[in-house]
């Protein structure tokens, strides 16, 4: 009888998907853009136009809605809405594709702990899933989940931790690293204690420790790459690891193609090409997999404010047409460099 229901359920199941056999193949493909954000695949010959277009922050310095302050990270939605953590503004801004003006969507009433103030916001992700955003409050030591529709205060689910950067597996494991203990650590959303999943002997510059760590990136099979900021490096850690590879830098503080200064955000394509801002040399580096030098992926002209400058770039993103997304510390804005269309296939 279980045999024959399995069956029946088997054809009932077959004959929906025949019907409805359009919505089926929308759903696939969302999942598909979904995950190709989390892991970008970015062909080794792409390039990227080197002037870039101001997509947040495009009136300067300020606290009005059509500026930021002191940006620190950028989150890309599928759809090219962008999320910017607004560090001096204390608050999230939300700014829609081609939008002259953001909106605040979490914060933005002064720095507090209160549940609905934050106190220097460095970094934010989208869960689309349970519709909320998880920030890395770091004025406050905590780490807050906000409604992402109409949320007028958050609450705290990580709290004590002086967080830089936070991410999320596919898992739902949430990624954190924290700058005063020199680890990254891994949360299971509601749990007092996360694992160490790198940084396991505190500050240094052996392979098994870390001294400041800022940005970080997590692989589908758990591996998580570290901006080590004060050792000039980028480290992977795999799964269990009790020590990292350097994989970016590492050959001291400098401007060579094989060092960096001060590294922020990093992103790790599906090929392991690994991509660095290069905060103090104003400018975005490009490892492939196995490299000893790096190449520059825009920011060749020196430190400024003009399009195809930078200032102390911090958070990086990729949407799904794998433009560039990079957020500018000291010009206050976010901008987009767009892939040249014949290099990116």
């Amino acid at each position: 009888m279980y045999l024959y229901s399995k069956i029946f359920f088997f054809l009932i199941a077959l004959i929906l998907i025949k019907r409805n056999q359009s919505t089926i193949i929308l759903n696939i493909k969302f999942y598909f853009i979904s995950a190709s954000l989390a892991i970008p695949n970015i062909s080794v010959s792409a390039r990227w136009i080197q002037n870039g277009i101001t997509v947040a922050g495009v009136n300067g310095y300020g606290n009005g809605l059509n500026q930021l302050c002191s940006p620190w990270s950028v989150y890309v939605d599928e759809d090219q809405t962008i999320y910017v953590a607004d560090y001096a503004n204390h608050r999230i801004v939300e700014w829609k594709t081609g939008a002259t003006s953001g909106q605040v969507v979490a914060g933005g009433n002064g720095p507090g702990d209160r549940n609905d103030q934050l106190n220097g916001p460095v970094n934010v992700i989208v869960d689309k899933q349970n519709d909320c955003l998880f920030i890395c409050d770091r004025g406050n030591r905590r780490v807050v989940r906000w409604p992402r529709q109409n949320g007028a205060s958050g609450e705290t689910i990580i709290a004590n931790v002086d967080c830089w950067d936070l991410t999320m597996d596919n898992d739902g494991y949430l990624y954190v690293s924290d700058k005063s203990k020199h680890e990254v650590r891994r949360w299971k959303i509601g749990d007092k204690n996360g694992i160490v999943v790198a940084g396991v002997n505190g500050a240094g510059n052996r392979l098994d420790q870390i001294h400041h760590p800022s940005f970080i990136f997590v692989e589908q099979n758990h591996s998580v790459y570290v901006s080590d900021w004060n050792n000039h490096r980028i480290m992977k850690w795999m799964k269990g690891a009790k020590e990292g590879i350097v994989i970016a830098g590492g050959q001291g503080q400098g401007n060579g193609l094989t060092q960096l200064f001060l590294p922020r955000g990093v992103i790790v394509d599906q090929l392991g090409t690994v991509y660095v801002a290069d905060y103090s040399n104003n400018r975005v580096m490009r490892w492939l997999k196995g490299a000893g030098e790096a190449s520059v992926v825009v920011g060749e002209n020196g430190s400024g404010g003009q399009s195809h400058q930078l200032n102390n770039p911090t958070g990086l993103s990729f949407d799904r047409q794998n433009n560039l997304y990079v957020v500018e510390y000291f010009n206050h804005r976010v901008q987009k460099f767009n892939v040249e269309a014949n290099s990116n296939s």
